[in-house]
């Protein structure tokens, strides 16, 4: 594989600086709980089901219990302690929620935690182990019918808001040569404080994250593999409102990548920061758990900033990722960091450059997945000038050693891709991939030249820039309230879900937490 010879003390010094920047949010995550995290842990113990009155049956009996717990004596101890002490004297976790729906349930703070304490762990217990068993079985597929022959892993986006319409396409497309498919969300559920229960096929340009939906599409996908005697994978999307529910969700139906960025809800969904980075972090450490493979969302920043200009932010975001997602119990097998094909086409050099920022990020993460976006942003109409666009970065991406490669649209930007045009899309990837065969052997930019000189360029300003984040009082928080990535300015106290978000009390309890952290769990 083709590596820049990077400066390595200017390497370990982005990383030492990455920490420090990360370090605040990551306090903030530690002593801090949301409404998300604390319904995570009632779906692990294995509520499910909706409040069949309030909201015409929409709103989950997660959500009704939090509330009330909320409600009744805060959310700043967990949901965990008022929850199974309410259920000692009896019942199950489904009798007490349908009381919540009623109106008669009375949670307290039990003067003795260790009951609750004890019946909360091996409650929750159950959802950890079924996690597990998901990620021992996909281990097992992946030795029955094994990986796909070769790298970069062809990455195909499938969504009609429809999943009965979902599954089939998904299945043509993995027997055209995709070796993950991706069902986008429904425009919106981003921002939807809840998450929707059953199969659905009313969603718009996405179909919703749903754990029926994620069970189908499973399903569907291990039927093709065994066909085709190669293993398919399935992603789906952690973000937003609800991104620890979800990734539970996707830990219990076995979903293999998951969109899980730090900062794009943020960024792109104006979700409240302090939301944000509590929620991650949960999410993060149930994909650890799970052995799902996390993608972020760095080729976001480059649709609204200039991919040359903003580079080294770009750069600056993968190293922050990284940290978190260490942090959090991620390897870096599972670190799907984000980059993408974004620099104007009539940028002169614009290839050379678009190899710099690629094997930039090749030699920074060498044992990372990574995951090598589209040209978007630069799409035209010009479905023949797209076809090559997309050729030129299906090249660029067997040249650098990508690990997930997803398939660009010719009509990108201008209408919801065909089936024809995803057969085409594919065709092109698969012609590029197959001609190339291992050309990144023989692809050695000169120490000094070009590519060389512009990669230490962006890594020289990203080192700059996370002296200066890690240096301000308020790190990462304030750098994003700035503007600092995607030219996107968020305060620290605006955006959505902030009113979800609790200080922990000193004897909080969130036996998820502690399965997931215990060394020999």
């Amino acid at each position: 594989m083709t590596v820049l010879e990077l400066d390595g003390e200017l390497v370990r010094r982005a990383r030492e600086l990455a920490e420090r920047a990360a370090a605040p949010v990551v306090d903030l995550a530690r002593t801090h709980t949301t409404v998300s995290v604390e319904r995570a842990v009632l779906r692990l113990a294995g509520l499910t089901g909706t409040d069949p009155v309030l909201g015409d049956g929409e709103v989950p009996w997660v959500n009704r219990v939090v509330d009330a717990v909320r409600d009744q004596v805060g959310l700043e101890h967990g949901v965990a302690l008022p929850v199974w002490h309410a259920l000692g004297g009896g019942g199950s976790l489904q009798e007490l929620a349908e009381q919540v729906g009623a109106g008669t349930a009375r949670f307290s703070i039990p003067a003795d935690p260790e009951p609750a304490r004890a019946a909360a762990r091996a409650a929750v217990a159950t959802g950890i182990a079924r996690i597990d068993a998901n990620r021992a079985r996909r281990d097992e597929l992946v030795a029955l019918h094994g990986d796909p022959p070769r790298r970069p892993w062809i990455y195909l986006i499938v969504a009609t808001g429809d999943i009965y319409e979902d599954i089939p396409q998904a299945q043509a497309a993995a027997r055209a040569g995709a070796d993950v498919i991706a069902v986008i969300r429904s425009t919106g559920q981003s921002l939807l404080d809840y998450v929707p229960e059953g199969a659905t096929r009313t969603g718009y340009a996405g179909t919703y994250a749903t754990g029926e939906n994620f069970r189908l599409m499973r399903a569907a996908l291990d039927d093709v593999g065994a066909e085709l005697g190669r293993y398919v994978r399935l992603t789906n999307y952690a973000s937003g409102l609800c991104m620890p529910e979800i990734a539970v969700l996707a830990g219990l139906e076995r979903l293999d990548m998951m969109l899980n960025d730090a900062m794009y809800g943020i960024l792109f969904r104006d979700i409240n920061p302090r939301r944000t980075f509590v929620d991650q972090r949960f999410s993060r450490m149930v994909h650890a758990r799970a052995g799902i493979i996390i993608n972020t969302g760095e080729d976001n920043y480059l649709t609204t900033a200039d991919a040359v200009d903003e580079a080294h932010t770009v750069t600056v975001s993968q190293l922050l990722n990284e940290t978190l997602a260490h942090e959090a119990g991620l390897e870096d097998w599972q670190l799907g960091l984000g980059h993408a094909f974004e620099i104007n086409p009539a940028v002169p050099e614009s290839f050379r450059l678009e190899l710099a920022h690629a094997l930039l990020a090749r030699g920074l993460f060498p044992d990372a997945p990574l995951k090598w976006m589209p040209p978007t942003k630069h799409m035209t109409g010009d479905v023949f000038g797209g076809y090559l666009l997309d050729g030129f970065f299906n090249l660029a991406g067997a040249l650098t050693g990508q690990g997930i490669l997803l398939v660009g649209m010719m009509t990108e930007a201008v209408v919801t891709p065909w089936l024809s045009d995803r057969d085409l899309a594919l065709r092109n990837v698969r012609y590029v991939l197959e001609a190339a065969g291992n050309l990144h052997e023989d692809f050695a930019p000169p120490r000094g030249g070009f590519i060389d000189r512009r990669a230490h360029t962006v890594l020289t300003e990203a080192v700059q820039l996370l002296e200066r984040i890690a240096d301000h009082p308020q790190g990462l928080i304030q750098a994003i309230a700035d503007g600092t990535f995607g030219i996107t300015k968020r305060s620290p106290d605006g955006g959505k879900g902030l009113d979800g978000v609790a200080r922990l009390a000193a004897d909080a309890y969130n036996p998820a937490m502690e399965l997931m952290e215990r060394v020999d769990a």
